[in-house]
C-alpha cells in the first residue's frame, strides 16, 4: 500500500466528516480520526485512483476553495434564497436546465455535483455522462441557455476544481 494514498484518504475523510458534521471539539475530532483511518484503510485504491501527486499548491488551493465556498458562495446563495422566500410577491418560476461540465476526472465531476447541490437553490437531479451535462433543478434561473446555466451555476467550482483535481 501507498503510505500518501493512505495518508491522503486519511485527511479527506476527516475533513469531510468534519465539515458535515459541523462539530470540532476532541470526541469528533477522534471519531473522524476512527472513521478516517477505518475508511482510508479499506478504500485508499478507490479514494485515491485517479488523482496526481499530492502537492502544496493543489492542498492550499483546495482549502482556499473550501474557504470560498462555505462563506462567500454559500453566503449568497442563501441569501438569494431568503430574499424569495421573505418576498411579498413571489414571482419564482423554478426549472430543470442542462448544465454543461468542462472538467474530466471522475472527482472534479462528482466534487461539482456536490456543490452545485449543496448550494441553496440548486440541486444536480440527473448526471448524464456521455453528453457531459448536469440536471440541475434551479429555484431562480437567470439564464437557463447551456452557456449561460454553466456560467451561473458551475463555471466558479470548476475553475478551482479542475486545477486541484486535474
Amino acid at each position: 500500500m501507498n503510505k500518501s494514498s493512505i495518508l491522503l484518504a486519511l485527511l479527506l475523510s476527516i475533513v469531510v466528516y468534519l465539515v458535515y458534521t459541523g462539530v470540532f471539539d476532541v470526541v469528533e475530532l477522534t471519531l473522524a480520526i476512527v472513521i478516517g483511518l477505518v475508511t482510508a484503510y479499506v478504500f485508499e485504491m478507490e479514494l485515491t485512483t485517479g488523482l496526481r501527486g499530492v502537492s502544496i499548491r493543489r492542498i492550499m488551493l483546495g482549502v482556499y476553495y473550501l474557504v470560498k465556498y462555505f462563506t462567500i458562495i454559500e453566503a449568497k446563495a442563501h441569501w438569494s434564497v431568503v430574499k424569495v422566500i421573505l418576498s411579498r410577491n413571489i414571482n419564482v418560476q423554478p426549472a430543470i436546465v442542462r448544465v454543461p461540465y468542462k472538467v474530466s476526472s471522475d472527482y472534479s465531476v462528482v466534487f461539482t455535483a456536490n456543490s452545485i447541490t449543496n448550494t441553496p437553490g440548486t440541486i444536480v437531479v440527473d448526471l448524464d455522462q456521455e453528453k457531459k451535462v448536469y440536471y440541475v433543478h434551479w429555484l431562480t434561473p437567470t439564464d437557463v441557455s447551456d452557456e449561460g446555466a454553466y456560467r451561473e451555476v458551475s463555471s466558479e467550482f470548476e475553475k478551482y476544481l479542475s486545477r486541484i483535481f486535474g
